[in-house]
Formats: structure tokens, C-alpha cells, sequence
């Protein structure tokens, strides 16, 4: 009956299907006029990366248009002059905090999933999401408060006889990528774990019985239940996260880093930035985060088209 229904309501013409429902798309007309004005509107600045664009009181769109076209030359300039380093630090910074980020989660979801006391369980995952809430300036302040020359981590490393003397963390470059990436793993795994517990509740709790009976421990339960379970999960948060590859953070490496590791806290983000808005080349941080969005877009689609083949469970 409903398919009969919906077979004759495909046979309208197209005008008299958007007419009849005149009202559904009039509620979307303030959605559509956020996303044109919000999200598309300020793509057309992507054009100043193929120009040599400097303003003026005439306005941003005389100016755009006005602009002298260079064609590639910004891009020709990045890559011969800082690519190599701005691309090392990204990618140091990137794959750490895929390293820690990634995993921790899922194992934290699942400790908590085994956790048979309640208050234990509450008190640990709101510990772990808290610091998601918690703004890049205060824990950015933390981290240097901790890791400074006479804060608690050196106490600590000194009461323990590790090191002999405080070790400037902020002022040794490839201390700074893992600073960054433990910090991102902190801040964020708690609110990620929360996917995957939600995950886990859906799962049969008659398979896990099924199992007991069967002789199955702790770990075997875990190891052949709960984490093919969350595969689907695992794949689309995998995505996610090697399409965001190139977004190791704006703010950490802005308020941790220094001049003395510039060398080594300096991403794409973060290079644009000082470029494209304090030193005034505002074509040229708009070619270097064009090219960082390109590069996303590729990671998302092969990405995408991997844990497809590895585990059914792509994004699109």
C-alpha cells in the first residue's frame, strides 16, 4: 500500500511534487541562506590564491577581481622555500597524535564497558570528558605550568633521579610534536570514547552470555564481541581522522610554541596564519591553506575507498 502510494506520488510532475510540498522546502530556505552566506558565500576568496590580491578602500570584491592573476606562482613559492619543513612538522605532529588519539579511545570505551561499579564508571568518564570542554588558553596554560623548568613533571623527574638538572621541554623542537600530541589525546579522547560506548550498548547482551557459557574469559569476550562490533565505527571515526590528517591544531602550537622551537611548531596552520594575516601576503596563505584542503579532500576519498574494501563500512 505505502509502495503503491509512493509510486504513484514519483509519476507528478516536478512542479506539482515541490508545490504539494510547498512547506517542507519553505522551512528550509533560512538552512539553504546560512550555508550560502556562512559556508560557500566566503569560497570565493579561494581565488585570491591565483593572485596577487592587496587591499584597498574599494571594496573586497573590486579588489578580488582587480587583483593582477599569477596562476600558480604562490604555490611555486611554497614549494620552494618552506614546503619541506612546514610538511614535517604537520605531519610529525599529525601522525603522533593519530598514534595515541586514535586508539585511546576505543580503549578507554571498552575498560569502562567492564567496569561494574557505577559510581567508578561515571566518575572516570566524566574525568575523561571534561577536558573537552575545557578552552585550548587553560590547557595550553597547564601544559606549560606542568612542563615548565620548575613545575611538577620535572619535580618529579628529579625526585626519581632520571635527569639531573630540569629539562626545558618548550625550548627542544621534537620534544614540542609530542607535547602537542599527548595534549590533543587528553583534551579529545574522552568525548570520542562516547561514540564507541554508545556502540557498545547496542550490542546483544546474549552474545556475551553465549560466550561465558562457552568458556570464554574476559579478554576473549572483548577480543571476538566487542570490537568486531565497533568495526563500523573504528572505519568511519578512521576516516575522519586520516582526512583530518593535515589538522594537527591552530591554537596549541599558537600558544605553546615560542620562537626558539619555531622550526618545529610551525604547521600549515599555523604558516598561514603568520603569513597570510600578521606579515599582510594574504594570497599566499590563501594558496598554502588551499593546498592543505586539497590534500584533506584526496586523504578522505582514498581513505574512504580503503576501509570500504577492508570492512564495509564507508563514509559515502
Amino acid at each position: 500500500m505505502a509502495k503503491t502510494a509512493a509510486v504513484k506520488a514519483s509519476k507528478k510532475p516536478l512542479k506539482k511534487r515541490i508545490w504539494d510540498q510547498r512547506y517542507l522546502f519553505l522551512l528550509m530556505v533560512p538552512a539553504i541562506i546560512w550555508v550560502a552566506v556562512i559556508c560557500y558565500a566566503p569560497m570565493t576568496g579561494l581565488y585570491m590564491a591565483f593572485t596577487n590580491y592587496a587591499p584597498s578602500t574599494k571594496g573586497y570584491f573590486h579588489d578580488l577581481l582587480s587583483a593582477p592573476f599569477v596562476g600558480l606562482e604562490w604555490f611555486q613559492y611554497f614549494f620552494e622555500n618552506d614546503f619541506k619543513m612546514i610538511m614535517r612538522n604537520t605531519m610529525a605532529t599529525s601522525l603522533l597524535t593519530l598514534l595515541f588519539s586514535f586508539p585511546a579511545p576505543i580503549i578507554i570505551a571498552i575498560l569502562l564497558n567492564e567496569v561494574r561499579s557505577t559510581k567508578a564508571k561515571k566518575f572516570v568518564q566524566t574525568a575523561s570528558y571534561l577536558p573537552y570542554f575545557i578552552s585550548w588558553v587553560i590547557a595550553s596554560n597547564i601544559f606549560l605550568t606542568f612542563l615548565s623548568g620548575d613545575g611538577l613533571i620535572n619535580k618529579i623527574l628529579l625526585a626519581l633521579h632520571v635527569t639531573d638538572e630540569p629539562i626545558l621541554f618548550f625550548q627542544k623542537g621534537p620534544y614540542f610534536w609530542w607535547i602537542i600530541a599527548l595534549a590533543n589525546t587528553w583534551k579529545n579522547m574522552g568525548y570520542n570514547a562516547i561514540i564507541y560506548l554508545a556502540a557498545i550498548s547496542g550490542i546483544d547482551a546474549e552474545l556475551y552470555e553465549a560466550a561465558e557459557v562457552d568458556g570464554a574469559n574476559r579478554l576473549q569476550r572483548i577480543w571476538h564481541i566487542t570490537l568486531p562490533a565497533l568495526r563500523p565505527q573504528i572505519g568511519i571515526l578512521l576516516i575522519l581522522a586520516i582526512g583530518g590528517i593535515l589538522n594537527t591544531g591552530f591554537e596549541q602550537q599558537l600558544l605553546m610554541g615560542n620562537n626558539a622551537i619555531l622550526n618545529y611548531s610551525d604547521v600549515l596552520d599555523t604558516y598561514a596564519y603568520r603569513y597570510g594575516m600578521k606579515n599582510g601576503m594574504y594570497s599566499y596563505g590563501t594558496a598554502v591553506g588551499l593546498f592543505k584542503s586539497g590534500v584533506s579532500f584526496i586523504l578522505v576519498l582514498a581513505a574512504n575507498k580503503i576501509t570500504a574494501k577492508l570492512n564495509d563500512s564507508a563514509l559515502f
